[in-house]
């Protein structure tokens, strides 16, 4: 009874809403609400309108006219509930969870004028009904799963005004009947799998075109004549597909446009005239095609935002009138034929940001004006034949970062501010003429890390305020005319990776303390005149791998300690040493290692000489010593040789090496890794091939990896690219140019005829994948975990950035992280990466098949197949998220999605704790989040929204929290008290 009455006591608070209000409510149960968008939706309101997301007219009787619930996290189907609502004429449900397809009766919303459902989950087919809403004007579904075709019922729209379909699965042809509706203003259909198809001549229709994106949709042909009727049009972009011909000179006629993009197609012939008319241009890109001849002097008075004409095949003279671009902060001419001199007034309209010029035939002065506005950054200049003085004026522009001019002919004394330029990380004078001395103003360089200056004429003493540069990696200056000591001060410099002071004439000792450069992996200061003895504090250098110190006035005996180093080269040779080589160098493969040393003795190289004979005992003596020795190597050698030979008949048969190449100084002989291959010393399998560990004669482990034995025309799978002669070529043409500490070294390659092998450092402690998902991950505490992710990030970065010309990795992940023993996170597996320069002539950066692993491969790729640094850094973001959750990129637990798709709904439903890898302290979940969304950052669907890898790592270093306990010393280093030594 009191049920009862309770019911009937509530009706009139239920019937107390009206319509539009009750079908709203049943919206609101049809939907999941994680973050409380519908918390305002109160039924007892007489009327929806003050609801979160709602907007009334203001008749007498209120009806809702916007339905706005963009970001909401709102999960489940398309509420078609709303198509009841008689005057709704604009609906927003963008960035969030909408799923299953979108319902034919999409059709029943009669009054839309404006549609967004952009960012969701919901794909099948578009619904052909949607073209029958008469009033329809803005129609966006970007960014959802969409499939097939563009209905051909869309021809039929009769007031629509915008249509965005990007980032879809769209697998049609980009349809000509578009070009019937002649009230479209924007057209944007790019990143969609379309088949190959001739850019639709009808578009020309469109009379009212004002945008029309297509980058990305499979486009080949030419671009059709039919476009200059778009005088409306203000940005205009087809690149990356596979246009050919030439630039159509009717595109110079439409006088509303502000952004040309042409790049990444196949364009031939010649730049058009007709520039002047362009009046309102402020971008224009025509990179990587196939256009010759000379840049018209009209382009160049244009006020132009940014020119990108950099790989083609443009020659000429380079036209003054570029000075007078108001407007130009970015300019790119690198990698073509162009010559003469720069603009004398370059920069001196405009607030230039980034020049690059490298790779032409430009000579002439660097023009004074480069940094009039103070906004320059980056100054790229790299071979050419550039001459003169660095102007003075560079030397108070202060926002410089970047600064090469490496391989050119200039000449004179660098300014004295110019080595003290706060912001500069990176200095590259290389190759020129430089006079003068290091500045000792140079202290002001706190930002410097990449200091390059061999091979110039720089003269003096090095200043000990170098000692000051904290931040310094790389210090090469060979082949100057250095005089003095090295100074102690430069012991100080704890990230010093490399110190290169060869040829100059520096003189005095070695400094003491050089123990504390932990990171010095390189010492090369041969062709001086040092004196003094050898510090045995160098043997205690724990990554120091190349060691040269011939050619200087150095005496004393070797210290043992070198003997613990892992030398790849040591060259002591031509010194004044003296005593014995000590035993573990007294081999063969270290002959040379100690030439021009007349007081040294070493038996294998013959270098012991008989002092003051004249005595027959010591003469007999050392006779039987020879002949004892001598008798002694023989039955060692016969003793190796029936070993050998038993284990030869072993192995198959056949086995010869027909071909070998080295990329370091080593310390074994080529075969014996065919010997190592034990199937009991198998350490990984993948793709491409199986990986054992090799341990050799000298003790020292190696990585090999003998690719699986396919034939040439084999196809491959996600992994593996081509064939495994191709796989092999490309790994050693990659890996055997790069010397970086997060990338791993290939110590050799060789060829046996019936398999080929890759040499690698051996990596203790496995691969991040094996590791992080396996009942070790425990281990990996967040500090450790994050230092990986950081080195890795960095050794990217390398690729991306400072590889002439860059590489994209293309199948990064968690297994192809190798860890070595102290967990150094290091690149390896590049059986599939592409050489950008490479990969871009001709459009050979279209595969024909995916490059990359399940789980890793970023949308884009999937279906376009184009070669992109954006695709490495999708993966880099998953490979976060395996360390931020602890779950592998593709499970059963996901079902068909994957760990990015299920990140991204967990962490919109049920927030981040429910993403947290429960092997994680959680002390560090506010550096977590941090990191987190860095990784996300690196998932944008749009790859040009994705940062650069470079971006990333300072992204990830500027977010180390400096507040938790014990994570970082007080120099804000990471403590390595938190890493433990090995799993292993």
């Amino acid at each position: 009874m009191q049920l009862f009455i309770f019911f009937f006591s509530t009706l009139p608070l239920i019937f107390a809403l009206n319509q539009d209000g009750l079908y709203l409510q049943r919206m609101k149960l049809s939907l999941s609400d994680t973050e409380g968008a519908f918390s305002s939706w109160s039924e007892h309101d007489p009327t929806p309108c003050n609801w979160t997301g709602v907007t009334c007219n203001d008749a007498p009787s209120p009806s809702v006219i916007a339905v706005n619930l963009s970001g909401a996290s709102l999960a489940g189907p398309f509420p078609i509930f709303l198509c009841h609502l008689p005057l709704l004429s604009s609906l927003s449900l963008s960035n969030n969870l909408i799923n299953s397809t979108l319902p034919l009766s999409i059709s029943e919303c009669r009054s839309l004028t404006y549609l967004d459902l952009s960012q969701n989950l919901v794909g099948g087919p578009i619904p052909e009904t949607i073209a029958d809403l008469p009033y329809l004007r803005y129609l966006d579904l970007s960014g959802c799963y969409f499939t097939g075709d563009i209905p051909a019922s869309f021809g039929k729209f009769q007031q629509l005004e915008t249509l965005i379909l990007t980032e879809n699965v769209l697998t049609g042809k980009v349809p000509a009947m578009l070009g019937n509706v002649t009230s479209l203003r924007t057209i944007e259909l790019a990143y969609n799998p379309f088949a190959p198809s001739q850019f639709p001549p009808e578009l020309g229709n469109l009379t009212n075109l004002e945008t029309l994106w297509l980058s990305m949709c499979n486009l080949v042909g030419s671009i059709p004549l039919s476009i200059e009727k778009l005088r409306r049009l203000s940005n205009f972009d087809v690149s990356n597909n596979r246009l050919v011909g030439p630039i159509p000179s009717t595109i110079f006629q439409l006088n509303s446009i502000v952004q040309i993009e042409l790049y990444n197609n196949s364009l031939t012939g010649f730049l058009p005239s007709g520039w002047s008319n362009l009046t309102r241009l402020r971008r224009f890109d025509v990179s990587t095609n196939k256009l010759n001849g000379t840049i018209p002097d009209e382009l160049c008075e244009l006020s132009l935002e940014s020119l990108n004409l950099f790989e083609n095949q443009f020659e000429g003279l380079f036209p003054e009138s570029i000075a007078k671009s108001p407007n130009l902060y970015e300019l790119k001419l690198f990698s073509n034929r162009f010559s003469g001199s720069l603009p004398s007034e370059l920069g001196k309209n405009s607030a230039l940001q980034y020049l690059d010029v490298s790779y032409n035939k430009f000579s002439g002065k660097i023009p004074e004006s480069l940094c009039e506005m103070g906004a320059l950054e980056d100054l790229i200049m790299i071979y050419n034949s550039f001459s003169g003085s660095i102007p003075a004026s560079l030397g108070n522009c202060r926002s410089l970062r970047r600064v090469r001019f490496r391989g050119n002919q200039l000449y004179g004394e660098v300014p004295t501010e110019f080595w003290s330029l706060p912001q500069v990380y990176l200095l590259d004078l290389f190759g020129n003429a430089f006079s003068g001395s290091i500045s000792h103003m140079i202290s002001g360089a706190k930002n410097l890390s990449n200091l390059q200056i061999s091979r110039n004429r720089i003269s003096g003493v090095i200043p000990c305020e170098i000692g000051k540069l904290q931040n310094l990696v790389e210090f090469s200056a060979s082949h100057n005319e250095l005089t003095g000591e090295i100074p102690g001060t430069l012991v100080h410099l704890g990230q010093l990776g490399t110190l290169d002071l060869s040829f100059n004439e520096l003189s005095g000792e070695i400094p003491l303390g050089i123990h504390t450069m932990k990171q010095l992996s390189e010492l090369n200061l041969a062709s001086n005149r040092f004196s003094g003895k050898i510090p045995d504090e160098i043997g205690t250098l724990p990554v120091l791998n190349y060691l040269d110190l011939s050619g200087n006035y150095i005496s004393g005996e070797i210290p043992l300690s070198l003997q613990s180093l892992k030398l790849n080269k040591l060259n002591l040779s031509n010194n004044r040493l003296s005593g014995t080589v000590p035993a573990f160098f007294d081999k063969g493969v270290y002959r040379n290692s100690f030439l021009g040393n007349p007081s040294l003795c070493q038996g294998v190289a013959g270098l012991c000489t008989a002092k003051g004979g004249g005595k027959r005992e010591g003469y007999l003596w050392a006779l039987r010593a020879i002949y004892t020795v001598a008798g002694f190597v023989f039955l060692v050698g016969i003793a190796m040789f029936i070993w050998k030979y038993q284990k030869f008949k072993k192995i198959k048969k056949g086995i010869t090496i027909s071909k070998w190449t080295s990329f370091h100084k080593l310390g074994f002989s080529e075969f014996e890794i065919p010997y190592g291959l034990d199937e009991a010393n198998v350490i990984g399998n993948g793709a491409s091939g199986r990986v054992y560990k090799a341990v050799l004669s000298n003790g020292e482990a190696v990585a090999v990896k003998k690719l699986w034995e396919r034939s040439v025309k084999d196809e491959t799978s996600f992994g593996a690219l081509e064939s495994d002669k191709d796989e092999f070529e490309m790994e050693v043409e990659t890996l055997g140019k790069i010397r970086h500490k997060n990338i791993v070294r290939l110590w050799c390659c060789c060829d046996t005829g019936d398999s080929k092998l890759l040499v690698y450092e051996y990596m203790p402690n496995g691969s991040l994948g094996d590791l992080l998902h396996s009942c070790k991950a425990k281990l990996l505490d967040w500090p450790l975990r994050f230092k990986i992710a950081l080195d890795a990030a960095e050794g990217l970065s390398y690729l991306h950035h400072d590889c002439v010309p860059p590489i994209v990795h293309r199948d990064v992940k968690s297994n192809n992280i190798l860890l070595d023993g102290e967990f150094g996170a290091k690149i390896s597996d590049f059986g599939v990466a592409k050489i950008v320069k490479a990969a871009s002539k001709g459009g050979a950066e279209s595969m024909s098949v995916i490059a990359g692993s399940c789980g890793y491969i970023a949308p884009e790729y999937a279906y376009t197949l184009h070669v992109n640094e954006k695709s490495d850094i999708y993966s880099f973001g998953v490979v976060i998220l395996e360390l931020v959750t602890g779950r592998r990129p593709v499970g059963p637990e996901f079902g068909e999605k994957d760990l990015a798709t299920w990140v991204h709904t967990t962490l919109n439903e049920k927030g981040v704790d429910q993403l947290l890898d429960p092997n994680i302290n959680s002390s560090f979940k506010g550096h977590i989040c941090k990191v987190l969304d860095i990784g996300l950052c690196c998932l944008n669907h749009i790859p040009a929204n994705r940062p650069s890898m470079r971006s990333v790592v300072k992204m990830l270093q500027e977010s180390v929290p400096y507040n938790v306990p014990g994570m970082v010393d007080k120099n804000g280093k990471f403590s390595l008290s938190f890493f433990p030594k090995s799993v292993q």
